[in-house]
């Protein structure tokens, strides 16, 4: 199915049958050419919310960076950024030649945070703090930044 241009952007939906299930799986994109935020950052949000949503199983194969970039009317450049941004942020993952592919949910964000949490374990450490103050410190912190969301 082509896209249908309108005047504020071109909707894409796609279906690909995913690596790991049986079901067909639909990708829809939209991308506002009068929004604010730059094309590759809309792809790369839609793609993220709809993997991190459940929308897009892990497994689910993507298109490639040149097939979704013409069927969006967009540089092919600009939809790589936005799949290296998605890969960065742990939510495809590109295996060579055979393409790009939604991760395992959580799995990359679970190594970003304990990583992250092994650095500050060394650094309160070397800071001198005993394991009750580097502990109060963590939950204070997670606190402010909950509370926010």
């Amino acid at each position: 199915m082509a896209p249908q241009a309108t005047a504020t952007g071109v909707p894409l939906s796609c279906e690909y049958r995913p690596a790991a299930h049986n079901e067909s799986v639909t990708i829809q994109i939209f991308v506002d050419q009068q929004a604010p935020e730059a094309p590759y950052e809309q792809v790369r949000a839609q793609i993220s919310a709809q993997a991190r949503g459940g929308a897009l199983p892990a497994g689910t194969k993507l298109p490639t960076v040149r097939g979704l970039a013409e069927q969006l009317g967009l540089a092919p450049n600009t939809v790589a950024k936005a799949y290296r941004a998605l890969e960065s942020d742990g939510v495809i993952e590109t295996r060579g030649r055979h393409g790009s592919y939604v991760a395992a949910a959580g799995d990359a964000a679970q190594r970003e945070a304990a990583a992250a949490a092994q650095v500050y374990a060394q650094r309160a450490q070397r800071l001198g703090l005993d394991h009750g103050t580097a502990l109060t410190a963590v939950e204070e912190a997670l606190r402010a930044a909950y509370a926010d969301a």
